[in-house]
């Protein structure tokens, strides 16, 4: 009985980890847009700032759902490039929001 319950336990142990890493693009996406927002709102982000970055956050996500269509989900490789698009992108927020430039 013990056995089982270990085997089960350490089954979920694995699992989950792979489950909560398929959306992990998704709350990342979540998060650049809310940044983006607050960096228009704030007046960090001109408006043509804020829609390059957003054009390039629309490209990313169509390749997210693309990539998703010819599987069951992300394969690894995939992961890794959508991830540094991301960490690109992230990049280019905090720096556009830092600039000189402000909002008029």
């Amino acid at each position: 009985m013990k056995k089982i319950l270990m085997a089960v336990v350490l089954s979920g142990a694995l699992v989950i980890p792979t489950v909560l890493a398929q959306d992990r693009p998704a709350q990342r996406q979540k998060n650049q847009q809310k940044r983006i927002k607050e960096g228009q709102k704030s007046g960090e982000l001109t408006r043509k700032e804020a829609a390059k970055i957003e054009a390039r956050e629309a490209k990313l996500h169509k390749d997210i759902k693309d990539a998703r269509k010819d599987g069951p989900g992300l394969t690894p490789k995939e992961r890794v490039q959508i991830e540094k698009r991301q960490d690109k992108i992230s990049q280019d927020i905090y720096k556009e929001k830092h600039d000189a430039q402000k909002k008029k």
